[in-house]
């Protein structure tokens, strides 16, 4: 039967009368009910545009069941690859080189994702950060206990239904592959991550905990393999290096070992945070939201005079959580169960950085920028623990410190500081430009309301790992492949993973031909 498309706009009301949907759905596509047509919703989003929202479906009418990929392992050759890193980039590269016969030997630095919960919440208990275990390194990668969001604009990277399947084939909900801003939540990620342990190490592959790359043996241009801190050598035909943006040993172990690296843009600035309901009156123009809606989002961007100013990693229903790597810094990131119902919403709101911004040809320049602001706001709390500096956005726009601070979903707690003083001035000009415009835009998104917490500086990594655009390997070590956000050609789970595809591929490329 031909497969036809139809887009319904569907009442909050009536977004789970199946019955209903089904009948328009078919008088759209100009067809009867005979109970023999195949009716499914393939992307469910929301449109805010009207006084009141209303669900914007895109249905199929008709056509045949395609079943999902799923994760399909040949018997093993004699090849072995390395892979550094357990995040979305090293576990899909892993899989994908299973799919080819191709052992892979996965090396991470932290702790697997069970042990690794126990590190992050000695963060907030303790103030203590385990610069291997935290929000950033350890098994499932950064995006782990952040939430879990499943979107991405880099759909030509790499078949973006394909990642998802697996993610569905693996324990998630096959809403993803569904929603237009699809997300699992740290709650079902854990879950999900052990669930692709598994079927790596059933497949023949290898996965090592609290295994930290600490060197690369290299022969003649190519590497032979790493070295772990331990003093193990681990041998391989290849080596992928997946470690994350937060990863900043691995720069300067190249950077020591005369491997090319440069400095690459990123953003800095805040974590914003709003009550749930201001953000769903701003973005629905209605207050309460209707029960079948999901808490608002947002994704927001302008042109300042000097940069551009964008939010990142927006977080509804959500906390704002302490993303730090290393002793003496204070990170912030954003993350979400899965049911969203928290009652702040918090984002990232940052400005451009671009490598002209610190003077100097030194590769990590921007790095050494990145970890100097994160020091200075360890600094500004008790020098201790991991309380963030913070300031209501109307008192950051008028440069004065807020004499009082609302609630925060930040569990460290926060103390009122000037952020006018303690940011980088040229960051400070350009947010204060941002949320200027942007409240004018969005009624309440620069009141007193919003609580400015610092810093947001993990966007992405400031430094790059250049590769073949060919063949994806370093241009000056043959067999290295630099892949995923730490390596500078990603910007999120899906990117990351789809990118660990794109390069294992490479990989086998390499071996096999």
């Amino acid at each position: 039967m031909e497969l036809i498309h139809v887009d319904l706009l569907v009442e909050p009301d009536n977004i789970d009368d199946a019955a209903y949907i089904r009948a328009q759905a078919l008088a759209k596509a100009g067809m009867d009910d005979d109970g023999g047509v195949r009716v499914r919703v393939v992307r469910r989003s929301v449109d805010a545009r009207a006084k009141m929202p209303r669900f914007l479906l895109r249905i199929a009418v008709g056509g045949n069941d395609t079943a999902p990929s799923v994760f399909t392992p040949r018997p093993l050759g004699g090849e072995r690859v390395v892979v550094v890193g357990a995040g979305p980039g090293g576990y899909f590269a892993a899989m994908t080189l299973l799919e080819a016969g191709i052992k892979p030997v996965l090396l991470e630095r932290g702790r697997d994702v069970r042990a690794r919960l126990k590190d992050v919440k000695k963060i907030y208990s303790e103030g203590l950060v385990n610069p291997h275990s935290n929000y950033c390194f350890g098994e499932g990668g950064a995006g782990t206990y952040s939430d879990g969001k499943l979107y991405t604009r880099s759909k030509k990277r790499g078949d973006v239904d394909r990642i998802l399947d697996l993610f569905v084939a693996h324990g998630a909900s096959p809403d993803i592959g569904v929603d237009a801003h699809p997300h699992l939540g740290s709650n079902v990620l854990p879950k999900l991550v052990r669930n692709m342990r598994d079927a790596i190490i059933a497949a023949g592959g290898e996965i090592h905990f609290e295994a930290h790359v600490t060197d690369l043996v290299l022969d003649s241009g190519e590497v032979r393999g790493v070295r772990l801190a331990g003093g193990e050598t681990v041998e391989g035909d290849a080596v992928i290096l997946a470690t994350g943006h937060s990863a900043r040993d691995i720069y300067d172990l190249l950077l020591k070992r005369g491997v090319l690296i440069e400095a690459k843009p990123f953003a800095l600035g805040v974590r914003i945070e709003h009550p749930q309901e201001l953000v769903d009156r701003m973005f629905y123009h209605h207050s309460p939201r209707h029960p079948a809606l999901p808490a608002a989002s947002y994704r927001l961007s302008c042109q300042t005079g000097e940069r551009g100013v964008f939010s990142f990693c927006m977080c509804p229903g959500g906390f704002v959580v302490p993303a730090s790597t290393a002793p003496g810094e204070l990170v912030l990131n954003g993350m979400s169960l899965a049911s969203r119902k928290a009652p702040f919403a918090n984002a990232g709101l940052v400005a451009e950085i671009r490598p002209s911004d610190v003077p100097g040809d030194d590769p990590l320049a921007l790095l050494r920028f990145q970890s100097e602001v994160e020091q200075t706001m360890f600094r500004a709390g008790d020098g201790r623990t991991q309380r963030a500096p913070a300031q209501r956005a109307d008192d950051f726009l008028q440069g004065r410190v807020s004499e009082n601070l609302g609630a925060t979903s930040y569990i460290p707690g926060i103390h009122s500081a000037p952020l006018h003083d303690l940011l980088p001035g040229f960051v400070v000009r350009a947010l204060q430009e941002g949320l200027t415009i942007l409240g004018g835009k969005h009624k309440g998104f620069d009141s007193a309301e919003a609580t400015l917490l610092a810093v947001e500086s993990r966007t992405s990594s400031p430094v790059r790992i250049p590769r073949d655009r060919e063949t994806l390997m370093h241009p000056q070590v043959r067999g290295l492949f630099p892949c995923g956000e730490g390596a500078g050609y990603a910007g999120g789970i899906v990117s990351a993973a789809m990118d660990g595809v794109a390069v294992a591929k490479a990989v086998v490329r390499k071996l096999k031909k």
